[in-house]
């Protein structure tokens, strides 16, 4: 029987766009992110004193109509008080059978709102949550109200796989931290958790096979809390992929059970992020009882029919300097031509493939990153490419299903355009037609080397929106850069109505950083500098460990930063002015770029007595003084521009100099403006 239930509620909106849009500025993307296929707009809308009636036709489920109502409250005006003058209109919810995320069921959805109610379409539960995550993104802002606008949209998924890696291995986080990402991934149509919850420094998940394992390792999540986790994804039409990393990234295992060593060490659980080159020991039959120990148990904890199994990063130095694995490896034919050295990827091909047979008996499907790869392994196993393109099209060619995250670490601080125009399959891709159905997709990976439970959120959003969309959308929306900073400016608002706290937490952080000083200058600082790219921030004299407090100023600075970005915007558009008869560039493109450049000009007296009175504040003096100087220099090269000038060679000489001063990092920060101002300082004619 079809479910058919009646709930009154007031359309409303949680997102607060940064400037309204007048009726000739409204662009067809609108507010939406992934976009969708199909979108037509229509002329009418539905006004602020529109209230649905839900009507569900479908199989009962319990999720969906759940689903529902938490859409229609988050879109709520006021849940208590209805408007004088109120009307009704239908929302109708078909669709025709229960969907599974983890069998790759049907996301396709059709969504129309017209001036007689709402429609929602799809062949499976899955389409009708993805639907709703579309329909919490179109009330536009009509004066002191919202209104929905008339819409009709068809839209489907590009890729069947688009997940998230939360590392909680390296450091912990708790309950409501998933929660909350799972919401927002749920908002912007990412389907797969990857949990990654086990490293060296810790092994998360309660054990009741090996306890030892979580107690030697402290915080962990208890297994009725795994389920909780489970089911809140599960409601959000969401798989939860967890990875268990063998053989590298083991140290904790190790130091809860010493017999899975390759040497005769004893170990402790690791205080470090430096990459240790310790691995199980492969040629033990006990490594892989022990193995099929864990793996039985996790893999009845986790019932998604795929398994991670890591096996990245070992070098097999442990291997080579153990005398009974090369006795192993000899007798096994895993030796190079010489006879005499170890062929790592041998022995670890045999280790995969032993790990595989316990996953399979298990009947679970093995994924494993691109190391894993070789000649021998069989074509069941998914390989996860990070360390580049190259290892996606190697396993295609071999016949493996495949995932990208080489383009899409968020951790290394990169923008969200060079994660946006990242494509799993590009226009110039080597692989036919039939092999690029082996590409399922991809994840954004978030490690925690660098990002506890207090500043993750503003590390994984809303940069990781757009690796959504682009795993979303076709292919093609990758054209507009501009129109996707736009929206996810606004999907940043949308996902603080979630709770996500990737904009409150650093703006705490600042404050406590300025203690009973004016906030405002270091923050004016904080909004221009971004941490090092990479994992530069291991080499700058700074010795970070689980327990190091991630509370200084690169913490609380932005992965990106806007401010800068939006500088980029207005030189550019200052510079591509043509040059009016009298030589002046526009006015207004100038003013905008002045204005920011004085600010930053008289900053610097205002916070260098905060920097030098603040042990640990100090070390970010120099990057103020850079931001004073590059500033100065810009304000000349905006005089010369408005006198028709144009930078003698020995001016050129001198900003190249500074240019490349304030390139030095600070505190494992650098300055994020240096592109825009290379590009204003450096231009020869106006």
């Amino acid at each position: 029987m079809p479910i058919r239930f009646r709930l009154l509620v007031a359309l409303g909106l949680l997102l607060l766009v940064v400037a309204p849009l007048t009726a000739q500025t409204v662009p067809a993307t609108r507010n939406l992110l992934p976009l969708p296929s199909s979108v037509r707009w229509g002329s009418s809308s539905l006004g602020w004193k529109t209230y649905l009636r839900p009507q569900l036709e479908g199989p009962i489920d319990p999720k969906t109509a759940a689903a529902v109502t938490r859409t229609l409250f988050r879109l709520h005006r006021d849940g208590t008080t209805w408007p004088v003058g109120a009307s009704v209109l239908p929302f109708q919810i078909r669709y025709g059978k229960v969907g599974l995320p983890e069998a790759f069921d049907d996301e396709r959805y059709t969504l129309r709102i017209t001036p007689n109610g709402v429609l929602l379409d799809a062949p499976t539960s899955l389409g009708v949550l993805r639907g709703l995550a579309t329909l919490e993104q179109l009330p536009q802002t009509d004066g002191r109200h919202t209104s929905l606008p008339e819409v009709d949209i068809q839209d489907q998924p590009r890729f069947p796989w688009r997940g998230l890696l939360i590392d909680a291995a390296r450091h912990f986080m708790p309950v409501p931290l998933i929660k909350r990402n799972l919401d927002a991934m749920a908002a912007v149509k990412l389907n797969v958790l990857h949990w990654h919850l086990a490293d060296d420094q810790g092994f998360r998940v309660e054990s009741k096979a090996l306890p030892n394992l979580h107690q030697i390792s402290g915080q962990h999540y208890t297994q009725r809390q795994v389920r909780e986790i489970l089911a809140y994804a599960a409601a959000r039409g969401i798989r939860v992929l967890p990875e268990f990393d063998v053989p590298g990234h083991t140290i904790a295992w190790i130091a809860a059970y010493p017999q899975l060593s390759s040497n005769d060490s004893t170990y402790t659980v690791y205080q470090s992020w430096r990459l240790a080159n310790v691995a199980l020991d492969p040629s033990k039959e006990t490594t892989y009882a022990l193995l099929d120990s864990l793996f039985k148990e996790m893999t009845t904890l986790f019932p998604d029919p795929y398994f991670h199994i890591g096996g990245d990063e070992n070098d097999g130095r442990q291997w080579r300097r153990s005398p009974r694995i090369m006795q192993f490896a000899k007798a096994n034919n895993m030796m190079k031509a010489d006879g005499k050295t170890l062929d790592k990827h041998l022995l670890q091909t045999y280790f995969n493939r032993r790990v595989l047979a316990i996953v399979s008996k298990y009947n679970k499907k093995m994924v494993g990153w691109d190391e894993i790869l070789g000649p021998g392994l069989p074509q069941t196993a998914i390989i996860q490419s990070w360390r580049g393109k190259k290892g996606l099209v190697e396993a295609v060619q071999a016949g493996h299903p495949t995932l990208l995250s080489s383009g899409y670490y968020l951790d290394l601080n990169y923008s969200a355009a060079t994660h946006y125009t990242n494509d799993p399959l590009p226009a110039d891709t080597p692989l036919t037609l039939e092999q690029q159905k082996l590409v399922l997709g991809g994840e954004a990976t978030m490690w925690s080397e660098f990002a506890d439970s207090l500043i993750m959120d503003s590390r994984i959003w809303p940069r990781a929106a757009a690796v959504a969309e682009r795993l979303w959308s076709p292919a093609a929306v990758t054209q507009n850069v501009p129109d996707m900073y736009r929206r996810l400016a606004v999907v940043a608002t949308q996902l603080e109505g979630f709770g996500l706290q990737h904009r409150k937490v650093p703006a705490q952080l600042l404050k406590q950083l300025a203690g009973s000083a004016d906030v405002a200058p270091l923050r004016t600082l904080a909004e221009v500098i971004e941490p090092v790219k990479e994992y530069k921030r291991h080499f700058q004299g700074f010795t970070y460990t689980p327990q190091t407090p991630l509370n200084r100023l690169v913490d609380a600075a932005p992965a990106e930063s806007n401010r800068a970005r939006e500088f980029g915007v207005a030189v550019d558009s200052l510079l591509t002015r043509r040059p009016t008869t009298s030589k002046e560039p526009a006015k207004a493109a100038l003013s905008a770029v002045r204005n920011q450049l004085t600010l930053w000009q008289a900053n610097d007296p205002k916070l260098q007595p905060l920097l030098a009175a603040s042990p640990s504040l100090t070390e970010y003096a120099p990057l103020s003084t850079q931001l004073r100087l590059l500033a100065t220099l810009g304000l000349d090269r905006l005089q010369q521009m408005e006198r028709g000038q144009a930078p003698t060679p020995t001016w050129l000489a001198a900003a190249q100099k500074q240019l490349d001063a304030a390139k030095a990092p600070a505190g494992q920060a650098e300055l994020a403006i240096l592109p825009a101002m290379r590009k204003l300082l450096q231009q020869s004619v106006l």
